[in-house]
This record gives C-alpha cells, sequence and structure tokens, in this order.
C-alpha cells in the first residue's frame, strides 16, 4: 500500500531536528541558534526531495528522497556549524514521519556524514549511491521499532 510521502518543513526542523541535535549531539561543538541559518538553503534544501520534471518525482521512492535531503543538508551548509548533526537527527525524523527507521547508531550516522562531507562535488552520485545504500540496509519500519520497544519494556515490568 503506497502513502504520501511526508514533506520536512523548516519549522519541523527547527522543533525537533533542530532540538533533537542540540540535546543528543552537541558534544564538544555547540550548535548556533536555529535563527542564524543562511536564508533559503534549508529551504531549498528540503523542498529538493520532493522535486518534479515533466511531471515525474526527481526521487520517486523513500530511499531516494532521504538520500538526497541527508547530503543536501550537509553540502549546501544551511547552518554556520552543526550541519552534519542536524543532518543526521533531520533523516531520522523524517523517516520516523513517513512510518521508518534506520537500525543504525548515532556515531554511524555522524561517520556517514563525516564521509558526505569530505566528499569531493563531483563525486556527487558516488556519495548518494553510499547514502542510499546504507539507508536501505539500516531501515525497518518504526512498527517494529515500537513491538520491540514494548517487549522490552514489558520483561523489564515484570
Amino acid at each position: 500500500m503506497r502513502f504520501r510521502q511526508i514533506q520536512m518543513t523548516p519549522e519541523m526542523v527547527e522543533f525537533a531536528a533542530f532540538e533533537l541535535a542540540r540535546k543528543t549531539m552537541e558534544w564538544n561543538e555547540p550548535i548556533p541558534d536555529f535563527s542564524t541559518r543562511f536564508p533559503n538553503v534549508l529551504e531549498s534544501s528540503l523542498k529538493e526531495p520532493f522535486q518534479t520534471f515533466g511531471g515525474k518525482q526527481l526521487y520517486p521512492n523513500l530511499v531516494g528522497k532521504a538520500a538526497v535531503l541527508f547530503y543536501l543538508l550537509i553540502k549546501n551548509h544551511p547552518f554556520q556549524n552543526g550541519n552534519k548533526r542536524l543532518a543526521v537527527t533531520t533523516l531520522l525524523i523524517f523517516l520516523l514521519l513517513n512510518k521508518k527507521w534506520l537500525v543504525l547508531g548515532p556515531k554511524e550516522m555522524y561517520r556517514l556524514a563525516k564521509k558526505v562531507a569530505k566528499s569531493a562535488p563531483e563525486d556527487r552520485e558516488m556519495a548518494m549511491a553510499l547514502i542510499r545504500e546504507t539507508i536501505r540496509e539500516a531501515m525497518v519500519s518504526s512498527k517494529k521499532i515500537e513491538i520491540a520497544l514494548a517487549k522490552k519494556h514489558a520483561s523489564a515490568a515484570s
């Protein structure tokens, strides 16, 4: 069954991904205030996964949309600092809103983000392929995560 994929908005990034990155991934390097972002860079990065050409979606599936979102949030630098960390949290929230999750730790996600950040612009397709492959291999239904957490909670309670 196909459903309409949910698109991230700047407000979602600000109130969910941005605060999540600040609380869980600030480490020794602070993430600047959301208002310091560069005008329109975040907005264009969030719209790109849903672009069409000739009536056809440029990224027709969730993995493709998620990969380009992650890539652009890193490479376009919508913020003064924290772009890789913000890309990680935004990707996770985007997938969760679309009923998916990644079974991948934050440090593994951050390592992927660092590889993407270091990639040369002419290697975009290679970086995108790595992101798509990582997402495909680690993506599960969010329902599976809910069931696993419920079982863990139930066994801890007994």
